[in-house]
């Protein structure tokens, strides 16, 4: 990247929660730590069904008095209806803010133009909102959530070239990232085998939490099986859902992709055995290189 780039997400929707009661509301439910969350903290947390199985992913940022939740765009209505069944009688206020709010990725290495403070989330307030270092990791970049009348000039005048959705989508893939339901399938992936941990999206030292009980298990036992893993590829991009094959076993199934790198989810025992046997993967006409390859 020749030059630092913002890109405006335009997948992205928001959902505001606040009332007095947001934050416990919140830490009840999802699978990182709330009471971590300030003008000063994001995180990056799932939603999971009560077997501990991937519902959502989201960014919890706080700008103000609400918690924002930078979500899938085409999912907020079934995230607002899953927190709304969760409400009960709490004195919590939901509502979609998409219209209000936009998302921004900031790539490159201009984050000291921002004096943000070190650290996986590190936030400060920003043109009436909030920008942070992604709190899944260092590689990722910056993150902001703005209100959609802010002039986007000022990240200009910051040094950073206004990029496109293909340049975020090359570098999220690169760092191995996944982008919710495209790479984490909905009712059956898990957080550890999505990389939940390593991303700084689960606290295992919060309180309880909807699928909590399968994620704590999970790591303690160290009974991962399937791995979401950034491959290489030779040949053309496979569609999303293509299996990937060595010789007549299926051994995982290709997720997001761009140019010759997709994300996909293997069967680790699988790919274990056909890598020592020398059979090569592939999905389609795509021979298919995993991370493990001599």
């Amino acid at each position: 990247m020749s030059r630092p780039l913002y890109v405006v997400l335009e997948d992205r929707g928001v959902v505001s929660v606040g009332g007095a009661e947001a934050g416990p509301f919140l830490q009840g439910l999802v699978s990182n730590d709330i009471e971590r969350v300030s003008e000063r903290q994001g995180i990056y947390a799932a939603l999971l069904t009560p077997q501990g199985k991937f519902l959502h992913d989201f960014f919890v940022l706080r700008p103000a008095e609400d918690y924002l939740l930078d979500c899938e765009g085409s999912r907020v209505g079934d995230l607002g209806r899953r927190l709304v069944a969760y409400r009960l009688r709490a004195d919590v206020a939901l509502a979609d803010a998409t219209e209000d709010f936009q998302a921004v990725a900031l790539l490159g290495e201009e984050a000291d133009a921002f004096e943000l403070p070190p650290g996986a989330g590190a936030a400060l307030p920003c043109e009436g909102g909030t920008i942070m270092r992604d709190p899944r990791g260092a590689g990722l970049g910056l993150r902001a959530i703005l209100p959609r009348s802010t002039d986007l000039s000022f990240l200009e005048r910051a040094g950073f070239a206004r990029g496109h959705a293909a340049d975020y989508e090359r570098h999220r893939i690169a760092h191995g990232a996944p982008d919710g339901s495209r790479d984490m399938e909905v009712g059956r992936a898990t957080l550890m085998e999505c990389g939940f941990e390593a991303l700084n999206g689960v606290d295992f030292e919060k309180g309880c939490y909807v699928g909590q009980e399968l994620t704590a298990r999970t790591k303690h036992r160290g009974l991962v099986r399937r791995r979401l893993a950034l491959v290489s590829l030779e040949g053309p991009l496979p569609p999303t859902g293509t299996a990937i094959t060595a010789g007549s076993q299926e051994v995982g199934e290709i997720r997001s992709g761009l140019d010759d790198r997709a994300l996909a989810i293997l069967r680790l025992e699988r790919v274990a055995a056909a890598l020592q046997a020398g059979t090569p993967l592939v999905a389609g006409e795509t021979r298919v290189i995993p991370p493990d390859s001599p």
